[in-house]
């Protein structure tokens, strides 16, 4: 996955996903936390049946995709969120200064085995492959028998993870001890998504065991590893469908493509002058990023989903949120950029539309099957079965 967002940033095809910004400052405040996290937030105190690990973002404090979970699993859960990258949940534990010091030291490089000229060859784009190996094995490897270690201390049955393709450290310490694990679904999946596309199904070795999808249409539209087997859960953090602005556009934003869909929120804003187009930032993204045209309004501030659930229409590339968008009620146009592909199945089954021209917005399709993206919850159901 790390040399895939290189590939793509390094060619001009896609910028940075969820580009971090810290000042010499914020480092110093982050060193601060790690070391009071050894005392305040010790994940080694105690006793847990299950461990689960959220994802880092939070909108509004609130940590969605295993809010549920944790509820239902209750005290019995050691919920171990890190501080890195956003605000650990409240009562949560984490082993930051262990996560950090681990990738700390480590060879400038390693022998590729010729990947980087076969990369080059291919793409004509230079990746440094053999510096991503330096750092990251070594990361791996320490990391994973550090979780053996906590894994075995509280002689955990299951481990629930948001984003398994970036906490394979974890998912690898599990199945070396033959515990069982289970990820829960963050975002869009697709054939094209490398942390869950596997054409074949081939034995792939830190797999989870299950995926929990929010809908049936996230269980069959990738190949998964050999071995991963899927079930709906469901989802809850949706918000009801509010009243419908007529007039309301939102084009969701993310920062591999961001620039691109503000000049095509531009020209849907001179091709509609009557609509009230808005350009919603990515949680990652920055209002500093961006130069905003005429006839477009920044959107900051608020939940996503509560302005989804108010716009007739939507506009984004790949985004998990024109999914939720389509269950919320609105019009759904994919435009035409780098990355539309992921959408392919939903528009070849009609719930949304390829839009090339801005004058085409207005012929986007609501979605007549929203239930099999996100049905209703069944999360309790699967815990305790």
């Amino acid at each position: 996955m790390r040399v895939f967002h290189e590939l793509t940033r390094r060619s001009g095809i896609h910028g940075a996903p969820h580009p971090v910004r810290r000042t010499p400052y914020d480092k110093a405040g982050l060193v601060a936390k790690h070391v009071s996290g050894l005392v305040t937030r010790n994940p080694f105190l105690g006793r847990y049946d299950a461990l689960v690990v959220p994802h880092p973002r939070k909108p509004d404090g609130v940590e969605i995709y295993t809010d549920e979970l944790r509820a239902t699993l209750g005290p019995s859960a050691l919920v171990l969120d890190s501080g890195i990258n956003g605000t650990p949940l409240p009562g949560s534990k984490n082993l930051d200064f262990f996560t950090s010091a681990a990738g700390a030291v480590h060879k400038r490089q390693l022998d590729d085995r010729g990947i980087s000229h076969a990369l080059r060859e291919l793409t004509g784009v230079e990746v440094p492959v053999g510096a991503l190996l330096a750092r990251e094995v070594p990361k791996h490897q320490r990391l994973r028998a550090l979780y053996r270690t906590l894994l075995r201390r509280h002689r955990i049955e299951t481990v629930y993870v948001v984003v398994a393709y970036f906490h394979q450290h974890i998912v690898g310490a599990a199945r070396d001890l033959g515990i069982r694990v289970v990820e829960l679904q963050h975002g869009a999946i697709s054939p094209f998504h490398l942390g869950y596309s596997y054409p074949g199904r081939p034995v792939v070795p830190d797999q989870p065991d299950e995926l929990w999808c929010f809908g049936s249409y996230w269980t069959v539209v990738a190949e998964l590893p050999a071995g991963t087997s899927t079930a709906v859960a469901g989802a809850t953090f949706l918000p009801k469908p509010g009243p419908k602005d007529p007039r309301r556009v939102v084009f969701l934003s993310q920062g591999t493509i961001g620039a691109e869909l503000l000049h095509v929120a531009e020209s849907v804003a001179k091709e509609h002058p009557d609509l009230e187009v808005l350009f919603r930032l990515h949680p990652s993204e920055h209002a500093s990023d961006y130069t905003i045209p005429a006839g477009v309004q920044l959107s900051t501030g608020g939940s996503t989903l509560d302005l989804l659930a108010s716009a007739t229409y939507q506009v984004g590339v790949s985004t998990t949120a024109l999914f939720e968008g389509m269950a919320l009620g609105c019009r759904t146009a994919v435009a035409n950029l780098p990355g539309h592909e992921y959408l392919a199945p939903a528009i070849e089954k009609g719930h949304a539309l390829l839009m090339s021209r801005p004058s085409e917005l207005t012929k986007a399709p609501l979605c007549a099957d929203a239930g099999a993206y996100y049905a209703p919850s069944n999360l309790a159901g699967l815990v305790n079965s």
